[in-house]
């Protein structure tokens, strides 16, 4: 395995390699790298996927991610409370999607509900070098 694979390997799993991320009601929201791979016809850049699990309540802390990631974010199922950059806040359910432009902040990632899990599948298309997908903001 060559060490840049290493990298972006270790960049998709930076959660989950720490373990579960605590939200303010000690609800867990993991992280789960789901494919990987360099574009062949794109010299430098790579695809990466990543699961979000969150618990009923659970939520990412604000957080920017890396300069060159271009993101599509899919739910999956239950419904996800996203803000990005300056949009407003809004609620996907299952079977919406948006974008990320790249090095844009989010602010508000989680659950909107209380009382049911949701899943989000998060693809990132970014520099190969790219050392970090996420990276907190506080």
């Amino acid at each position: 395995m060559k060490i840049r694979t290493i990298g972006v390997i270790s960049a998709a799993l930076v959660f989950s390699v720490t373990g579960p991320i605590r939200a303010h009601d000690s609800q867990a929201q993991t992280v789960t790298k789901n494919f990987e791979a360099a574009i062949p016809n794109i010299p430098g850049k790579s695809l990466i996927a990543v699961e979000v699990d969150y618990a009923p309540g659970a939520a990412s802390p604000p957080h920017t991610h890396a300069k060159s990631a271009f993101i599509y974010a899919y739910v999956i199922s239950g419904a996800i409370e996203s803000k990005v950059n300056d949009s407003g806040t809004r609620i996907y359910r299952a079977g919406e999607s948006w974008s990320e432009s790249p090095g844009a902040l989010h602010s508000i990632s989680r659950n909107a509900s209380k009382t049911e899990p949701a899943k989000l599948l998060a693809v990132f298309v970014l520099d190969t070098n790219d050392s970090l997908l996420t990276t907190p903001s506080n």
